[in-house]
């Protein structure tokens, strides 16, 4: 089981702006630490975009000392080029967290949504503003791409903590019934 206090890295991957979002679990409770984004529209090429992402990362992940990075999946598009470089700049960051030893989750942008607002098809807006509320911080409303990374972090939390209320496994309903005889009604 995880300490008691950690903290979560959120990305929302890109090549040409990469989302992040730091959050602190202390004792169930949830704390903004930074969001931001890597701008990589100026860089030469796209293998220089990559590189640049891997060392972004590696830093943020130096400066703040997160356990678990929890990543938006690329999600299905038309254009094929575009899915490539997504899901290299995915890869990236994926392979700079498994590099500092984080675990990694990932989560498609309808699981995040749903997460935070209790709606799959929810708009960023509306993710940025239930997240403004949850974590008690103002959201940059230019740059979506770091609530978007906060919403996978956020997400990572919510499922973790659920997790935690039940960890006992069970081989059947006879041995659920054995260890929670109060559940059942008769």
């Amino acid at each position: 089981m995880m300490s008691e206090k950690y903290k979560i890295l959120g990305v929302d991957p890109g090549t040409n702006i990469l989302g992040y979002g730091i959050i602190e679990v202390n004792n169930k409770k949830v704390k903004h630490i930074t969001s931001g984004i890597v701008d990589l529209r100026k860089c030469p090429d796209h293998q220089t975009k990559l590189k640049e992402i891997y060392l972004q990362l590696q830093e943020i992940i130096e400066t703040y000392l997160p356990i678990v990075l929890a990543i938006e999946a690329p999600f299905f598009g038309k254009n094929v080029q575009s899915m490539l470089k997504l899901g290299r700049a995915q890869g990236v960051s994926m392979a700079a967290a498994i590099t500092m030893g984080l675990k990694i989750v990932e989560y498609s942008p309808k699981e995040i949504k749903k997460s935070i607002t209790g709606n799959g098809n929810s708009s960023k807006e509306q993710v940025s503003a239930m997240l403004e509320a949850l974590l008690k911080t103002k959201m940059d409303k230019k740059n979506l791409d770091s609530s978007d990374a906060l919403g996978a972090a956020y997400t990572y939390f919510n499922q973790s903590s659920n997790k935690l209320l039940n960890t006992k496994s069970y081989s059947g309903w006879d041995s659920f019934i054995k260890d929670n005889p109060k559940k059942v009604s008769k």
